[in-house]
């Protein structure tokens, strides 16, 4: 696959828009409905820290969109390590009961997608920015 048709499978429906932005904003109205649902002193506590979290990781996927190529692995990074923290948080819920097994699988579904799409784009920036 030549480096232009990976750009543009990374792209949304030849939109300027990355397939990862509309698929965060799902995972999150998801995470944020959970959340809400939550014990209270589970909701303004861990809550607030996973959708502090949430916010940045989304806030350095939009950086994505607007930064030159050659800075985006460490935008790249910064997202893989803010789903690590969401997936541990989200151990933590589960453990602690905070939410269901069902909800905790469906929220590590998405969060496997995203990091999926996360693991190709590390993987094509990687390739194409080596010196």
């Amino acid at each position: 696959m030549n480096e232009k048709s990976r750009e543009n499978n990374i792209r949304e429906n030849g939109k300027n828009e990355l397939i990862l932005i509309p698929k965060y904003e799902r995972y999150m109205q998801y995470m944020i409905e959970i959340i809400l649902k939550m014990p209270r002193t589970e909701k303004f506590n861990i809550g607030n820290e996973f959708k502090t979290v949430m916010y940045k990781c989304l806030e350095n996927i939009l950086y994505l969109n607007k930064i030159e190529i050659s800075k985006r692995m460490y935008y790249l990074n910064l997202i893989d390590a803010g789903l690590n923290i969401q997936r541990i948080m989200l151990r933590i819920m589960l453990k602690n009961k905070w939410i269901d097994k069902k909800k905790y699988l469906v929220s590590m579904e998405l969060l496997y997608e995203i990091g999926k799409i996360l693991g190709g784009l590390i993987k094509f920036y990687a390739k194409n920015n080596k010196k």
